[in-house]
């Protein structure tokens, strides 16, 4: 009974780490432009899309999000892109870090021009905010060329 009852809180744990995306970023094939997931922080689904850019590279870029709520277009919020990569130390490399902020261009979708640093791979995490308050934000791991 009692290795019974471990198992079982030991299942709750990792089931909930699952549920809760672990804090982790989203693997690389699952962050490919259009991907969706239920931002964090949201009190309705925030379904928060990357479609552009389909391919990024160094140097500047175009971002796209779709943002909607339930089944409809998020118009009023505040979107930017935080890029990031961790330092290298063993390349003498510094934490790299840019933020991309997008202008609504209409139905939901956010649009806006923006530097790739360099060559790699990067996190991305789309903040979404709406008079000063949190309503999701999505981290997904992007590879410039």
């Amino acid at each position: 009974m009692r290795r019974l009852t471990w198992a079982l809180g030991l299942l709750a744990i990792v089931g909930g780490a699952a549920a809760c995306g672990g804090g982790q970023p989203a693997p690389a094939d699952e962050a490919a432009p259009a991907a969706s997931a239920p931002a964090s922080g949201a009190t309705q689904e925030l379904d928060i899309r990357l479609s552009e850019p389909a391919q990024p590279r160094s140097g500047e870029n175009t971002f796209e999000v779709m943002v909607m709520q339930g089944s409809q277009p998020v118009t009023d919020a505040d979107v930017s892109v935080e890029l990031h990569m961790a330092a290298m130390p063993s390349m003498n490399m510094p934490e790299m870090r840019n933020t991309v902020t997008l202008q609504h261009e209409g139905e939901g979708r956010y649009r806006g021009t923006g530097n790739v640093m360099m060559a790699g791979s990067w996190d991305a995490t789309i903040m979404v905010m709406r008079g000063g308050q949190h309503l999701g934000d999505r981290t997904m791991a992007i590879i410039a060329k």
